[in-house]
């Protein structure tokens, strides 16, 4: 029982390692420029070891991916969480999510590679639980306290993270990211204002 408990043990140990590395060489590199014996050697395990984690490089790139994205959502839940009132707490969770398209991590492994390599069927699998859960419980509450006006929240959701990760996109591919970043979150603050209610994107 305790041998088996200490194979468990390792064979974690051995999976945590292999993703932190991915997500070093994959931010660095991005996906086609690292081979999975070079995840291995980082890692400090075999690649035998890496195929009996992952059966195939996609595998370990999702793994990474899904790491990455549980952590910048709950840095965007902490943002929300963290703000006066629903609405400057949604206000607060876009600005870490922009924010974020900065940092080599997200720009390299969510927003540049993370669609192409994982595919749309994984993608949204992973958006469901992150990006896009989030995305319906933030406008959820916002309906329900009346600070906008009741509409079809899985659709709002999905354009809303849509024009959240089409913003991400064009900061992280940007020739200057910072400038960029700016004006997304100029543009995303009028067009999130226009849903406030008695509000329209002309006023």
């Amino acid at each position: 029982m305790v041998e088996g408990l200490s194979k468990a043990g390792q064979s974690a140990r051995t999976r945590s390692a292999l993703i932190l590395s991915a997500r070093r060489l994959f931010a660095d590199r991005g996906f086609a420029g690292v081979s999975s014996e070079e995840i291995a050697a980082d890692a400090g395990v075999t690649t035998g070891a890496l195929y009996h984690q992952f059966k195939t490089k996609r595998d370990v790139f999702r793994a990474a991916f899904e790491a990455v994205e549980a952590e910048l959502t709950a840095r965007v839940g902490a943002a929300a969480a963290g703000a006066a009132d629903p609405w400057e707490g949604l206000m607060a969770a876009v600005a870490v999510f922009l924010d974020a398209a900065l940092a080599d991590e997200v720009r390299q492994i969510v927003v540049i590679d993370g669609l192409s390599v994982i595919g749309w069927p994984d993608w949204e699998e992973v958006m469901g639980v992150y990006g896009l859960g989030v995305a319906r419980a933030a406008l959820g509450g916002l309906m329900a306290a009346g600070y906008i006006e009741q509409l079809p929240v899985d659709a709002l959701a999905h354009l809303m993270l849509g024009a959240l990760n089409e913003g991400a996109m064009a900061i992280a591919t940007a020739e200057d990211p910072a400038t960029a970043r700016d004006e997304v979150g100029t543009a995303l603050a009028a067009i999130m204002n226009g849903l406030r209610r008695g509000r329209t994107l002309a006023d």
